[in-house]
């Protein structure tokens, strides 16, 4: 199991980024933190192998935490970290890559990219402990993924192309600049961050069951009220359906689930 921590200023982003964590099969959050110093310390104590390094932290700058992280330590007993931040500079890219951060993604972007990017770090790292007495050819495949790297999408992996926002605060004393596509504007009173925490909350429950409000609310931390709001402007966008669930007595419980590409193509044919 790769044991990650998670540092954002954020405590709703820190609780999205802990939740896409948790979906990647072969990964655990071992905590979240809010500030450099606790990075720090959190480190010291729990050794994770990763961390969700964020560049905008109250006390101590990101890239002076990935230094401190990378260099007071042998190679074989140092996380690795892989940045997530809004910070878009050249200047901090490069502070990262030169830094060793594995791989650097730029908020806001889509959930499915963090977990993709994990899954490959996750795969690297296997190829990496599997090699005793490397071939050149071997080298050259593992530095090919590398910081850098060409992405999936054919941009450069330092660089990441931004997508619709699910992962950047409205409220962040350090906004991202506008993404190359706008998402469709939320109801007044809802924000990104939290839509993506209940969407990231509906895909891992998964099964035929569903979930209903009540239980949303339990697993993001949420008010019950407040899940609701998001699951039915999930239902109004298509991306959600709903089930009746009949008791005994009183009134049927409305059930959410997710509705994934393939339903969302043959219900618009």
């Amino acid at each position: 199991m790769i044991r990650v921590l998670v540092v954002d200023d954020d405590f709703m982003v820190a609780r999205l980024h802990s939740t896409l964590v948790e979906q990647v099969p072969g990964f655990t959050v071992v905590r979240a933190v809010h500030s450099g110093n606790d990075a720090l310390a959190a480190v010291r104590e729990l050794r994770p192998d990763l961390v969700l390094l964020d560049m905008y932290l109250p006390d101590v700058p990101g890239l002076e935490v990935l230094r401190e992280l990378r260099g007071t330590a042998a190679p074989d007993e140092s996380p690795d970290v892989l940045v997530v931040t809004a910070a878009r500079d050249a200047a901090t890219v490069r502070g990262a890559q030169r830094g060793g951060a594995v791989q650097y993604i730029i908020k806001p972007f889509e959930g499915q990219l963090l977990r993709e990017r994990l899954s490959r770090y996750a795969e690297r790292r296997a190829e990496l402990a599997a090699l005793h007495a490397p071939e050149q050819d071997d080298v050259d495949r593992l530095f090919a993924g590398a910081p850098g790297e060409a992405a999936p999408d054919g941009t450069d992996g330092a660089r990441t192309a931004t997508g619709t926002a699910d992962a950047a605060t409205a409220t962040s004393p350090h906004p991202a600049a506008p993404a190359a596509h706008t998402p469709a504007r939320l109801p007044k009173g809802l924000t990104e961050q939290t839509a993506e925490l209940v969407r990231a909350t509906l895909e891992a429950a998964g099964g035929s069951s569903g979930l209903s409000a009540s239980e949303c609310a339990e697993r993001s931390g949420l008010s019950r009220v407040s899940a609701r709001r998001y699951l039915e402007h999930f239902v109004s966008l298509g991306t959600a359906r709903v089930t009746l669930r009949y008791g005994t007595t009183g009134r049927p419980e409305r059930r959410y689930h997710r509705v994934d590409a393939q339903e969302e193509t043959s219900g618009s044919a």
